[in-house]
């Protein structure tokens, strides 16, 4: 790519900052949390409008709903034929702890407000790199894909997992290169995450008056034995270097005076790339039998389950990426494994290099002042649209 190529890029994300911030801004104030996953149309039709004002022409996947809560990818592309390389971003947000979170506010350089890191200003910055790509006739020698998906917040299954089972995700035949991922790596590239298995466990008794609690079955006493079964095996992960954590969700009984007659706790195990995913999970799920077998009524659910994924940083596109980075921010960024799971595994699990690098902070990102800053949101825009002249053949 020359560096004409480069300027002219830089100069038109530049110019549209205010743009860029604006859309950020509209985008955190619609309230696409996950769950309940309930109001997502409002989202995907500021998307589609927003590519339609960027000059490309959007369509939309439907996707298998979760009870009433119906999915929708949008999808838009930049180039007539050749490989593929995928802008992939997700529009969900984890759950606020109030409506306030949902009104946006600028401090500065500063934007705060839910999604704002994690990632909404994450696809902010690849729609308008495939804006510059698209404003400075910058040739390439290929095509991109920008897709954005519901659902990733609990795991994919009704957004990434179903367009990947359906081969929608990456149709057959299709010469896909590379995938970019725009969560909040702080700075780093994540080129490998942690699998995971997600739980729910329900463990019931009966219900009975204080007075009568006798006559009950208190279903957290029932409950407390596998508990500390599942923390000990908690213990023994972590001195491996591993994650489990118990008890990040936990619900029981309907009152201070009622035998509670359910109790419901969540289990989190992260799993790493050099671990043996199936027996770690059977680990794990070999507790809840044993538990069975003692005569505790219990159920589980499956919130999320994904394998572990990793793509070399020494891939061409990752490369790419890296001194794309560079020629921006002046440093090359590290390459990390990601603590948690990611949706690169869709794609690097078929064989195609996948990282995941954007503007926001992973510390702030699911906490109650999630910000980004303006200017990297900018950066990463400039970033992604060098790494696809690049990687797509420019010259």
């Amino acid at each position: 790519m020359t560096l004409g190529i480069e300027r002219a890029l830089v100069e038109s994300i530049d110019a549209e900052r205010d743009a860029m911030r604006d859309l950020l801004a509209a985008l955190v104030a619609l309230p696409t949390e996950n769950p309940p996953a309930t109001h997502y149309r409002p989202c995907v039709e500021l998307l589609q409008a927003t590519l339609v004002d960027l000059g490309f022409e959007p369509e939309t996947i439907d996707i298998p709903s979760r009870g009433d809560a119906p999915g929708t990818a949008v999808q838009a592309w930049l180039g007539e034929s050749g490989p593929v390389l995928y802008f992939h971003g997700h529009y969900d947000v984890v759950p606020a702890g109030s409506s306030s979170q949902f009104v946006p506010r600028v401090d500065g350089d500063t934007l705060f407000g839910r999604g704002s890191s994690d990632m909404k200003s994450g696809i902010v910055a690849m729609l308008y790199a495939a804006r510059a790509l698209y404003s400075t006739a910058a040739p390439l020698s290929g095509r991109i894909r920008l897709l954005c998906v519901p659902d990733e917040e609990t795991g994919g299954a009704f957004g990434s997992g179903a367009l990947d089972a359906a081969d929608r995700l990456v149709p057959p035949g299709e010469d896909a290169i590379g995938m970019l991922l725009p969560e909040p790596t702080s700075g780093v590239v994540w080129h490998a995450n942690r699998g995971a298995i997600t739980l729910e466990a329900s463990v019931r008794g009966r219900a009975a008056h204080v007075a009568l609690a006798r006559q009950g079955v208190n279903a957290f006493e029932r409950a407390l034995p596998l508990i500390n079964r599942l923390t000990a095996l908690a213990r023994d992960v972590e001195r491996r270097g591993s994650v489990l954590l118990v008890g990040g969700r936990v619900e029981a009984g309907s009152n201070f005076n009622v035998v509670p007659s359910e109790c419901r706790f969540t289990v989190d195990r992260r799993i790493t790339p050099d671990e043996d995913f199936e027996a770690e999970k059977q680990r794990l799920l070999g507790l809840f039998d044993e538990a069975r077998a003692e005569g505790v009524d219990l159920s589980v659910r499956v919130i999320q389950e994904g394998r572990a994924a990793s793509t070399s940083p020494e891939h061409r596109l990752g490369r790419a990426l890296a001194e794309s980075a560079a020629a921006v921010t002046g440093r090359a960024p590290a390459f990390e494994p990601c603590p948690g799971l990611l949706e690169t595994r869709f794609y690097a699990q078929r064989g195609i290099p996948a990282y995941a690098y954007g503007p926001g902070i992973l510390a702030v990102s699911h906490g109650p002042q999630e910000f980004v800053k303006i200017s990297k949101m900018v950066e990463c825009a400039k970033i992604y649209a060098i790494t696809a002249a690049r990687i797509l053949g420019a010259a």
